[in-house]
């Protein structure tokens, strides 16, 4: 019977990856939803884009190895981090032995606009437009389209938007940030209205300085840590 016995199987192995989501002004001028990627220098997938991540060490908590991920990548904390999703299936690898395969958690986060100019660049970590990608390595393009949709969904219901944005800011700035990450055009009428009755922002009785005409008022966000 003893002879019967099989060896179990070793685990898979564990790491953390973070689909970074800010939004960068294009050559037109406008906001668009962009992201880090790194380059891989190693196989499978060598010299091809992929998103940052690395292996789970030992004693790091989940969330802490997407912030790390994060900082290491792009030199920034988010303002925003919630996990995603587990990536497991048996062919995110093709060609790699059983012992090699590899489950990802996933989480995505959010970066201040204001913030994103002084984000790392390098010829290894370069950003790109999210709806704009090449063939990135492993499953990322479906990783990305996952965290695309949750982005987008999850707009609709909480305040997220406000999230890409300063303390204080005009509604065509807000505007300009749902329409970036919807990449839709959004009629300012409807649009002031719509969050005027959501009542998801106050004025805070300051105008925008520096304007050419009469100077747009300042909002801020009511109960920000809501519906996040």
């Amino acid at each position: 019977m003893a002879d019967r016995i099989q060896a179990p199987l070793e685990a898979p192995n564990l790491a953390v990856s973070t689909v970074i989501f800010t939004l960068r002004t294009c050559e037109t001028g406008e906001l668009k939803l962009a992201l880090p990627l790194v380059k891989r220098i190693r196989a499978p997938f060598e010299n091809q884009w992929a998103l940052p991540g690395g292996p789970l060490k030992i004693t790091e908590d989940l969330s802490n190895a997407a912030s790390r991920n994060l900082l290491e990548t792009t030199g920034l904390e988010p303002r925003y981090l919630e996990q995603l999703y587990a990536f497991g299936s048996l062919d995110r690898s093709p060609g790699s032995k059983v012992s090699d395969r590899v489950v990802s958690i996933v989480y995505w986060a959010l970066v201040g606009t204001d913030e994103a100019g002084a984000a790392i660049e390098s010829e290894n970590v370069q950003w790109f437009w999210a709806d704009e990608l090449p063939q990135l390595a492993f499953d990322h393009n479906i990783i990305v389209e996952y965290a695309l949709n949750r982005l987008r969904n999850k707009l609709a219901y909480s305040q997220l938007a406000h999230l890409f944005l300063p303390e204080l800011f005009t509604l065509a700035q807000l505007r300009e940030v749902y329409e970036a990450v919807l990449n839709i055009q959004l009629d300012p009428g409807n649009f002031r209205r719509l969050v005027e009755a959501e009542g998801s922002v106050e004025p805070t009785g300051e105008r925008l300085a520096g304007t050419r005409h009469r100077p747009p008022q300042l909002y801020r966000a009511t109960n920000t840590g809501e519906n996040q």
